[in-house]
């Protein structure tokens, strides 16, 4: 018999856990947010991409399944989506942020589609990346 010792996985206290989560949604987020800005300058457009990074970098860091950590990341990966085409593609009659959060109804279905598949993206990769 083999007498190598098995790894267990180690409990991670749950402030710390929401730490880590929040650390790594940051920083998926922000790679996600300049990979929007980058493929939108290329020509693609992937406003779903900043939620989604964001939820995948929360979930990478994060040691296990937390539902609080999941809702705060589909939330902020929402908000997030909002910016990132205010920002990159603002109204022409008024390129201002609160004009643009007031016409959010103008916006095509498709924009709108996939601004909410980001924030659908960022709870959903944020709780399904750990079974522990």
């Amino acid at each position: 018999m083999d007498d190598a010792p098995t790894s267990a996985a180690v409990p991670v206290h749950p402030v710390v856990n929401l730490a880590l989560g929040f650390a790594g949604a940051a920083a998926g987020g922000v790679l996600g947010y300049f990979a929007f800005g980058w493929l939108a300058q290329q020509g693609f457009y992937a406003v779903a991409l900043p939620g989604v990074f964001l939820g995948i970098g929360a979930g990478l860091l994060a040691g296990r399944r937390s539902l609080t950590l999941a809702v705060v990341c589909g939330i902020v990966a929402l908000a997030l989506g909002v910016f990132a085409e205010w920002k990159h593609f603002p109204f022409i009659k008024d390129a201002s942020f609160g004009y643009f959060i007031s016409h959010l109804s103008d916006l095509k279905p498709v924009t709108q589609l996939l601004i909410a598949l980001g924030g659908i993206g960022g709870a959903w990769f944020t709780w399904r990346a750990r079974s522990t």
